[in-house]
C-alpha cells in the first residue's frame, strides 16, 4: 500500500493519500481529480546515495588510506 504525496492543481492544497488496489486520490478540501504527484521526501532520502571512494594510500594507492599499509 503506497502513499503518494500530491498537490492539488484546482486549489492547490498539498496532501498525502494512501492507495489500496486501483484507487485513485481526489483533493480532500476540494474533491478534484486534478492532481501532480511529488517526489516524496521520505524516497528522496530512502534512495540509494552514490558513495565517493575513500581516499587512497598516496604510496601506494591502499584502498584504506594513508598509513595503512607497511610502505611508511
Amino acid at each position: 500500500m503506497p502513499i503518494y504525496e500530491y498537490v492539488c492543481t484546482d486549489c492547490g492544497h498539498a496532501f498525502e493519500a494512501l492507495l489500496y488496489g486501483s484507487e485513485r486520490a481526489a483533493c480532500p478540501q476540494c474533491a478534484s481529480a486534478a492532481l501532480e504527484k511529488q517526489l516524496s521526501t521520505f524516497a528522496a532520502r530512502g534512495a540509494a546515495q552514490p558513495e565517493s571512494p575513500a581516499p587512497g594510500c598516496g604510496r601506494c594507492g591502499d584502498p584504506r588510506g594513508p598509513g595503512a599499509c607497511s610502505m611508511n
